[in-house]
């Protein structure tokens, strides 16, 4: 079984408002799958729904094959919110104890050893968690959110309010999860740049509809050719300039000195332009084609909407 989550056309309305309006998408085994979208697109009720915090209104989710309500489905989930769900007044070590004795886990030290030296948090163990960094605690969330060896894991913006250095360590480590330790990941974030780094697959939610999903660098040419840019030898005149703009499928959108960056309609190749210039004398010393970046699809899927 290569589904993990499986949420088919769930709705959920809150008060008056409805949340989510018919969602699906299947996350798969071993995939980091980012869930994109601006506050208030139904990130957060998803995950409630996932966790079995909210139940939807209608639509199916099973998650590795099973139902969210059963407890035996729900012990085989990890998480990490926006509360990290840590004792300050307890060190590292008693809050890894502490949710092992709630998961009724016997002899649970070696697991936790374990965990605390894959989080590189060995040297602070016996220190209050108090007295941690954001990075840290988020490291130690996610060390909890593993101390019952579950096969998925949910987390909700692991990386918020870490600094640089911090980010980077929990992006490896969240890749090493995955792949030493053969979990799944579900990640919530708004780090457009984090999530274009790890995730395999996304899916954008708006307003309560999936707006893009799928793998990541399928979606990309679906997106349009990004952008193409042209390094020359000499400054263009700018009568060649006029001619460049005249012709709208060359998609010419910037100059910069010797540098030309062109947004080529669909069925444009680099090679036309290529082509184009050398026929006008140009001498080029590089021609680069830049796929669209998922900060440019998130940003054309939202304006789509806004302009609906």
């Amino acid at each position: 079984m290569n589904s993990v989550i499986s949420i088919e056309n769930i709705k959920k309305t809150l008060g008056n408002r409805e949340i989510l309006k018919g969602i699906s998408f299947t996350v798969e085994r071993g995939d980091i799958f980012g869930y994109l979208g601006p506050n208030g697109a139904g990130k957060t009720t998803t995950i409630r729904i996932l966790l079995g915090l909210f139940q939807a209104d209608s639509g199916k989710l099973d998650i590795l094959g099973q139902d969210i309500s059963l407890s035996e489905t729900r012990r085989k989930i990890g998480f990490v919110l926006d509360s990290d769900g840590l004792y300050e007044s307890m060190t590292a070590e008693e809050n890894m104890m502490y949710y092992s004795q709630i998961y009724g886990l016997p002899n649970a030290g070696e697991r936790i050893d374990k965990l605390l030296s894959m989080m590189d948090l060995e040297d602070r163990c016996k220190d209050k968690v108090g007295t941690y960094s954001r990075g840290m605690r988020q490291r130690l969330a996610l060390a909890r959110s593993l101390v019952h060896n579950p096969e998925v894991l949910i987390l909700d913006e692991p990386t918020a309010g870490v600094d640089p250095s911090g980010q980077i360590e929990i992006r490896q480590i969240m890749l090493d999860i995955v792949h030493k330790e053969n979990k799944t990941i579900f990640l919530s974030s708004h780090n457009l740049d984090e999530v274009q780094r790890i995730c395999n697959r996304i899916a954008l939610i708006d307003r309560g509809e999936i707006k893009l999903y799928g793998e990541l660098e399928n979606l990309r040419p679906k997106m349009g050719s990004g952008a193409v840019i042209i390094e020359t030898v000499q400054n263009i005149p700018d009568s060649l300039m006029t001619e460049l703009k005249s012709l709208p499928y060359l998609g010419l959108k910037e100059k910069k000195e010797r540098t030309l960056i062109f947004s080529p309609r669909e069925g444009t190749e680099i090679s036309d332009i290529i082509g184009f210039l050398s026929s006008r004398g140009v001498k080029i010393e590089e021609a680069v084609k830049k796929e669209a970046s998922l900060e440019e699809m998130y940003a054309a899927i939202l304006k789509e909407v806004e302009l609906s």
